[in-house]
C-alpha cells in the first residue's frame, strides 16, 4: 500500500528569478558573440550558449502552482515521489509528472435506492455523505477513480445498512431507521469509512436524507403503522391505568377512608379502568342510596 509522503519543494519565485537571469545572460551572450567575435571563433561559444538556453528552457517547465486545500502528486517515470501541499508557486524536477487532487470538503447525495428493510418491507432510502481526501497517494494510486469509488461504496454501505434495521419500531430500546436517526447515522458513517479507508478518504458525516416506504405498499404500511401505534398507545394507557388503580386502592386502605370488600373493590377497579381507558369522556352517575342496595 502506498502512503503519502509530503515534502516542501524549491520555492518558485527565487527559482524563477535565477532562470530569468540565466536567460538574460544567455541572450546577452548571443549579442556579444555576434558583435565582438570573428566568424571563425563563434562556433564553440554559440554551441555553449545554445546548450545553456536549452537547459534553461527545460528547467522552466518545472514550475507549478498549488492552490488552497490542494495537493499535487509528483511522479518520476511512473514512480511515486512525494506530495506537495504548500500553497503558491513551486518548482520541481521538470521530468516529474504532476497530478492535482482537491483536499476540499465535498458532499453528494446518493440516488433513491429501493431496498428491503430487516422485516422484508420494500423501502426507498437515500443519504448525504460529506467527505474529503486525506491521503493523496492512496487516492491517486490505490483506486482507479476515487470519486466514483466513493459514490459506489457509499451506495453499497447504505444498502447494507437498510437491511440491518426495521423501518419503524414501537418498542423502547429497539433501533429503527425512522426512530433512531443519530444511531443509524453513526453506524452509516462507520460503515462507509471502513470501505473508503483504502482510497485515502475521510468521511466527515453521513445522514439519511430520504426515507419512505415503496409506493406499492405505502398505503398498506401506513395503515399498519397506525394500527401498531394505536396498540402501543393502548398498552401504555392500560399499564398506566392499572398503576393508578393500585395506587388508589392502596391509599384508600392506608388512610382508612372506606372499607371495601372484594366485590366492591372489583366494581371500583372496573369503573376506574373504564374511566381511564375509555376513548370518550364518561358520564357520572350519582348513587343517592347505600352502596349495598
Amino acid at each position: 500500500m502506498i502512503r503519502e509522503m509530503e515534502r516542501t519543494p524549491i520555492p518558485g519565485f527565487p527559482m524563477l528569478l535565477v532562470l530569468l537571469l540565466v536567460l538574460a545572460v544567455t541572450v546577452y551572450g548571443f549579442i556579444y558573440v555576434g558583435r565582438e567575435l570573428p566568424r571563425s571563433e563563434r562556433a564553440v561559444p554559440i554551441l555553449v550558449l545554445v546548450l545553456v538556453l536549452t537547459v534553461d528552457l527545460v528547467l522552466m517547465c518545472g514550475f507549478f502552482t498549488v492552490g488552497p486545500n490542494m495537493g499535487v502528486v509528483l511522479q518520476l517515470f511512473g514512480k511515486y515521489t512525494y506530495t506537495v501541499k504548500k500553497q503558491g508557486l513551486q518548482w520541481a524536477n521538470p521530468f516529474f509528472s504532476k497530478k492535482k487532487i482537491s483536499l476540499r470538503v465535498r458532499n453528494f447525495e446518493t440516488q433513491h435506492l429501493k431496498v428491503n428493510d430487516q422485516d422484508g418491507n420494500p423501502i426507498e432510502i437515500a443519504t448525504v455523505v460529506v467527505w474529503k481526501v486525506v491521503d493523496t497517494a492512496e487516492a491517486a494510486f490505490e483506486v482507479d477513480n476515487y470519486e466514483d469509488y466513493v459514490h459506489v461504496q457509499s451506495e453499497s454501505a447504505l444498502r447494507n445498512l437498510a437491511t440491518a434495521y426495521s423501518y419503524d419500531a414501537h418498542d423502547d430500546g429497539v433501533v429503527s431507521l425512522r426512530g433512531s436517526t443519530l444511531a443509524v447515522a453513526a453506524h452509516l458513517q462507520k460503515e462507509i469509512q471502513e470501505r473508503l479507508t483504502k482510497a485515502g478518504v475521510e468521511v466527515i458525516e453521513a445522514r439519511i436524507s430520504h426515507l419512505a416506504y415503496a409506493p406499492e405498499i405505502a398505503a398498506a404500511m401506513l395503515q399498519r403503522q397506525q394500527a401498531s401505534a394505536i396498540i402501543a398507545a393502548r398498552q401504555k394507557i392500560v399499564e398506566g391505568a392499572v398503576g393508578m388503580v393500585e395506587m388508589a386502592l392502596d391509599l384508600l386502605s392506608r388512610n382508612k377512608v372506606v372499607q371495601l370488600d372484594e366485590e366492591r373493590k372489583a366494581a371500583m377497579v372496573s369503573n376506574l379502568l373504564v374511566v381511564l381507558c375509555g376513548d370518550r369522556s364518561t358520564q357520572p352517575v350519582i348513587n343517592t342510596g347505600t352502596i349495598y342496595q
